[in-house]
């Protein structure tokens, strides 16, 4: 009987790939390139997105032929893959929930630390051999607002709390522990931090504009863990620039790698970091962990774990 077809989207120079040992005479494994997508993906039955930055499976699905029944993505996002196509389908799409949350908080708490302790500028001097003495920011008794209340967002205010971090999370709807969109305005006026880790969805693009930033304490601090298309990027850079509020710090980006000419690398008071919150030594090798784990029950027909809602763009909470 013949074995299932595997396909996999390569990332680009990363070496090395998902380690599918276990899969051995269970799955018949091809590769590609996003070039090369739309030519192998008639013949997959199963598609693992190995490459989260990628925009081939949107742009290849629309395509004729058979598609696969099972899209798995190695990311926690799946804006990157979903399309209007495949979300009408009856492919079932899982991601990476479980992998990234931990590190995603353990880095939002050292941006916490790092704004509040001024660490930037202590580096800056010290590279200067100045000393000049400052006064340090209190973190315990101070307020956040945690935008997202998925996996990332309930981690980073688990982490936060541990800290001293008063914080209220706000999700797409309101229930025990989370408040609705409808609170969003009144926190915002409140929080010391806000932190956007927020599925992106129609209705979150460009939530965070000159009118939410303008509602922020001129203290406040802002941190996007979530998606960069969240965020109107002018109006962050003048909220930065005219001091409407404190402080931002940046990991997520509308189009990345960021370009060189970009006006963010030099926006006083703006810390930017190249898409790695929640990378750390060995993900790879989870990530590949637990695909095989997934492939194992989808194999068995029994069913599978991390389910996106494809019309929501997210793995519901319940699941």
């Amino acid at each position: 009987m013949a074995v299932p077809t595997l396909l996999v989207l390569d990332a680009p120079g990363q070496d090395p790939g998902p380690r599918l040992g276990r899969l051995t005479g269970r799955a018949a494994v091809l590769h590609t390139d996003g070039p090369g997508l739309a030519a192998r993906l008639p013949a997959a039955d199963v598609l693992l997105v190995w490459d989260p930055t990628s925009d081939a499976v949107r742009a290849a699905w629309p395509g004729a032929g058979p598609r696969p029944g099972w899209v798995h993505t190695a990311s926690t996002g799946v804006d990157r893959v979903l399309c209007p196509e495949l979300v009408a389908s009856g492919t079932v799409v899982t991601n990476a929930r479980g992998i990234f949350e931990e590190p995603v908080a353990e880095y939002v708490a050292a941006l916490v630390l790092a704004m509040a302790k001024d660490l930037p500028r202590t580096l800056e001097l010290q590279g200067r051999r100045q000393w000049r003495h400052r006064e340090g920011l209190r973190v315990a008794g101070s307020k956040a607002a945690v935008v997202g209340a998925g996996p990332v967002g309930r981690a980073v205010a688990t982490t936060l709390r541990a800290l001293g971090v008063t914080v209220a999370v706000t999700g797409s709807r309101a229930r025990p522990g989370v408040h609705g969109p409808e609170q969003l305005r009144r926190l915002l006026t409140r929080a010391d931090w806000v932190i956007c880790a927020a599925p992106l969805t129609e209705s979150t693009r460009g939530m965070f504009d000159a009118g939410a930033f303008g509602l922020m304490q001129p203290s406040a601090r802002f941190i996007n863990v979530g998606r960069g298309e969240l965020v109107v990027g002018s109006d962050l850079v003048a909220a930065v620039s005219k001091r409407w509020i404190a402080g931002a710090a940046l990991d997520v980006f509308d189009r990345e790698p960021l370009g060189p000419d970009s006006p963010l690398w030099d926006v006083p008071g703006l810390i930017v970091s190249p898409h790695m919150s929640g990378d750390t030594v060995g993900r790879l090798d989870r990530l590949g962990e637990q695909f095989v784990d997934l492939y194992e029950l989808w194999a068995a027909g029994r069913p599978l774990r991390n389910v996106v809602d494809k019309k929501r763009g997210y793995v519901p909470l319940h699941d």
